[in-house]
Parts: structure tokens; C-alpha cells; sequence
């Protein structure tokens, strides 16, 4: 079968480097994101690439009113949809959002709310079709609430456990939900920080988050070895955590 995939937020970098992945196995691909000119490049290096057909829409995602007529635009050109990444957030500067409470409203909006209104409104069309695969990009930032991003965390934090319950309530629908939880990738997002071995580039995320989606992986760590830190991390004792700087 043709895949037939919608990737929402496809300007990230990640997300970027999946279509790039599907282009090439010859895929229908359906684009949504913010920036029409960046969507209209991405579309033209995809169609060389070899994707059967591109088509873009250019959005405010967290306008939850238009989810719906979005789903009726994806589903008008791809039909059945075989593939629904969600790949769309920011990831804001820890304290200026905690001394602009609004800025840290804001980015609860992108990371959290808008991505949970998208899934409930693809998740009715998927059930219909009693088929496909939902692969959501979440963060080991959600894994467990610390000092320097728990603004961001707690986003991906509430995003990553809508995700288990979605993929609980979909199962008996046969469809797979997977939750992606990156760690460090170098993106524009991540352009101020400071690399080092742990980092792993947009192309390589792209490529263990589509490995992990074809087995069928119900969560998926970019790289694998965050599995373990996050494990760690998660069996410090409360008493011991709330003093160290992390």
C-alpha cells in the first residue's frame, strides 16, 4: 500500500527529515504548517525526491476551530490516511516564561492544547477506518518536571499521557498510537545551546523516530539510550531531586 501521510508542523526539522524518508518511498504526503513560503520549498524538494503527490496548507494550528475542516482537507486528497505525525511546538525560554505567565500560557497552547485537539479530530477519522498509525512528538523533557524547562515539560509531560490513554482507547480500533520522545537534536530550535556527544542531528531523529513507528513501538526514545537516563532520572527520590540543578 501507498502510504498516505499528513504531518502536522512540517517546517520543523524533524519532521522535515520524515517526509524526506516517505518522499522516498514514493508516498502521497499531505503538509501543514505555519510558514506558506517554507511549505512551498519543502513541497517542490519532495515531488524531486520521489512523493507521488504534495499538497500544503499553510496554518495557525492553535486555532482549534479550524481542526476539523483540516481533517476534511486531508482526508479530500489522500483518502484514507495511513500515516498522522504531529511534529508542530516551540520550545520557550524557561524564564521568560516564568516572569510573563501569559508567554508561558502561550506555549501550553502550541505544545500541549492544540496538538490534543488535532488528535481528537484525526482519532474520529481513524476510527472509521479501523487503521493506521499516529506517531506524536512529545520530549524526555515530559518525563519528569525539572527546574530549567518544567514549563515545556509539563506540556509534554500532559501531552505524553494523553498519548497512552489515546493509544489505550484506539487499540481495539486497530490503530497505533506512539508516543516520540527526542532528547537533544540540533535544530533552529536548539541553536543557542551548547552541543555535545549526546546530541543527535534532525536526520537521524527522523530516521529512529520512522524505524521505531514501523515496529510499531508504542514509545519511542531519540536516541534509545534516553530510555535508561530517563530511568534514572525517574527513580531519584523526591527529597534528593528538589536540591539538585538540572
Amino acid at each position: 500500500m501507498t502510504p498516505a501521510v499528513v504531518i502536522i508542523g512540517a517546517t520543523s526539522a524533524i519532521a522535515e527529515q520524515i517526509s524526506r524518508l516517505y518522499a522516498e518511498q514514493g508516498a502521497k504526503l499531505f503538509l501543514v504548517g505555519r510558514n506558506e513560503k517554507k511549505l512551498e520549498i519543502i513541497s517542490d524538494d519532495l515531488k524531486v525526491r520521489g512523493a507521488a503527490c504534495v499538497a500544503t496548507i499553510a496554518m495557525d494550528l492553535t486555532d482549534t476551530r479550524l481542526h476539523a475542516k483540516l481533517v476534511e482537507q486531508a482526508v479530500s486528497f489522500l483518502g484514507d490516511i495511513t500515516h498522522l505525525y504531529v511534529a508542530h511546538g516551540t520550545l520557550a525560554d524557561n524564564e521568560a516564561c516564568e516572569n510573563n505567565p501569559q508567554l508561558a500560557m502561550t506555549e501550553i497552547t502550541l505544545n500541549l492544547n492544540s496538538p490534543v485537539s488535532l488528535l481528537l479530530h484525526f482519532a474520529g477519522r481513524f476510527r472509521t477506518q479501523q487503521y493506521g498509525t499516529i506517531a506524536v512528538i512529545s520530549s524526555v523533557a515530559g518525563d519528569r518536571g525539572r527546574q530549567s524547562n518544567y514549563i515545556y515539560g509539563a506540556a509534554k509531560g500532559g501531552l505524553s499521557v494523553f498519548l497512552q490513554g489515546l493509544r489505550n482507547r484506539l487499540y481495539v480500533d486497530n490503530i497505533h498510537v506512539a508516543t516520540v520522545k527526542p532528547g537533544f537534536v540540533d535544530t533552529p530550535m536548539t541553536t543557542d545551546f551548547k552541543k555535545g556527544m549526546m546530541w543527535v542531528s534532525a536526520k537521524k531523529a527522523a530516521k529512529l523516530t520512522v524505524y521505531g513507528v514501523d515496529k510499531k513501538r508504542n514509545v519511542i526514545y531519540v536516541p534509545g539510550f534516553w530510555r535508561f537516563i530517563m530511568l534514572i532520572i525517574l527513580h531519584i527520590p523526591e527529597f534528593i531531586f528538589k536540591r539538585l540543578k538540572l
